[in-house]
């Protein structure tokens, strides 16, 4: 491994792209540390936690918001512009056209999404701090700048994630997420070992913490790299004086093929009422909500949402009617398998079992830390959704950089 991260510096443009990343992902954290005005900064902590909401955007972060830095709306706001455009592609014929016109279309809904992103900062930043109302001092005046320095510091997160993936190494918009979460790493370790210190914890429990979260990681990186080859042959056929077709290739089906998304819906709507409530904090629908969220219906809810939302962002990212088409269009058959409906019913019913299955982890994923946390006493350092984040990220970036190095003839980075 020694030998190939030598190798990996002494490629001369590889080394310039690993430097430039780490820069500008050192320019991100300085970032941010900068808070925003008009903040009383000794109550921030207390409505973070008052708010759900807020403390799943903190662990997305980095701690950002319980700071509330510029850097506070993190790259979330560029993300749900994201998620907006793709649905409003599939549902608005018009921007599915568009979109399909090439670079130049994808071009605008690029544009389109960067001007949704600093819209949804700044409404996202002034609600923020009209909820946390009790921590600005200030008149009207302190909203507006708030939310002017936070949209500023999400636009400015935007570019240097931009700025990574053009000149670096990886995606920027999600190495600049998985930045955030792997800082908190280094604080649960400073709390853990101080709990331990003063007698709130003991070392065996800290210790099966630590494996329960290294098997966790493992399990998510074979899910995350396991797929399905469905098995597709292509007649020979000729065109003119030559000859095409004539070989057995594969369709990669990944087991989880919709990612983290279900894990973001199904938090950030469970999250959405408590968040409500908590403008009313002695009404006993707020006191009811937090014992709901203590409770075992609420995971076994929040299960049901996961396995809703997965199989929803299945149904509109994999099509098997198109791929059947474009599949007999070329000549290609699956083994066994007639060409047309049969073919659609075959990889449809396939996607339904790699859905089922997709679903069916995230939810285990996502109740394992609660059951922890209840058993042993200990938060742990990762969300679902953030160990999710951290490790495809992490996978995708090796990928990347193996990519470089083969491209240059050596054996690879891992």
């Amino acid at each position: 491994m020694w030998e190939t991260l030598r190798n990996a510096w002494r490629v001369d443009d590889v080394r310039k792209k690993i430097i430039y990343t780490m820069g500008m992902l050192l320019l991100f954290r300085l970032l941010g540390v900068i808070p925003v005005p008009g903040i009383d900064l000794a109550k921030i902590s207390q409505e973070v936690n008052r708010f759900g909401l807020l403390d799943f955007m903190n662990n997305m972060t980095g701690g950002a918001l319980e700071r509330m830095t510029v850097m506070a709306m993190g790259i979330t706001p560029y993300i749900n512009a994201s998620i907006i455009m793709q649905l409003l592609t599939v549902a608005i014929p018009a921007l599915e056209r568009m979109q399909k016109e090439g670079d130049e279309g994808r071009k605008k809904l690029a544009q389109w999404s960067r001007y949704l992103t600093v819209v949804l900062a700044f409404l996202q930043a002034v609600g923020m701090v009209y909820a946390m109302s009790g921590s600005i001092t200030g008149t009207w005046f302190s909203y507006v700048l708030i939310g002017l320095s936070m949209a500023a510091g999400t636009s400015l997160a935007m570019w240097i994630g931009e700025r990574i993936t053009e000149n670096g190494i990886g995606n920027g918009i999600s190495l600049l997420i998985f930045a955030g979460i792997v800082s908190r790493l280094f604080t649960w370790s400073i709390e853990g070992v101080t709990n331990v210190m003063i007698g709130n914890a003991s070392w065996l429990i800290m210790l099966l913490v630590i494996l329960g979260v290294l098997g966790m990681i493992i399990a998510v990186t074979f899910v995350d790299m396991g797929e399905r080859r469905v098995p597709v042959q292509y007649a020979k056929r000729v065109q003119g004086r030559k000859m095409y077709g004539g070989q057995s290739t594969h369709i990669p089906m990944k087991v989880n093929s919709t990612g983290v998304l279900p894990l973001i819906f199904a938090y950030s709507l469970l999250q959405f009422p408590g968040t409500i409530l908590a403008f009313w904090p002695n009404s006993g629908l707020s006191g009811w909500w937090g014992q709901f969220q203590m409770g075992a219906f609420y995971q076994v809810f929040l299960a049901l949402l996961i396995f809703g939302f997965t199989f929803f962002y299945s149904s509109i990212s994999f099509n098997p009617v198109d791929i059947s088409k474009n599949m007999q269009q070329y000549g290609g058959t699956n083994p066994g398998i007639r060409q047309g409906r049969p073919t659609t019913d075959f990889l449809s019913r396939v996607s339904k079992r790699l859905t089922l299955f997709g679903a069916m982890f995230l939810a285990l994923l996502a109740t394992i830390p609660t059951m922890v946390t209840n058993v042993s006493g200990m938060q742990l350092p990762f969300a679902a959704s953030s160990l999710l984040i951290a490790v495809s990220v992490a996978i995708e970036t090796t990928r990347q950089l193996e990519s470089q190095m083969l491209m240059r003839h050596y054996k690879g980075f891992l």
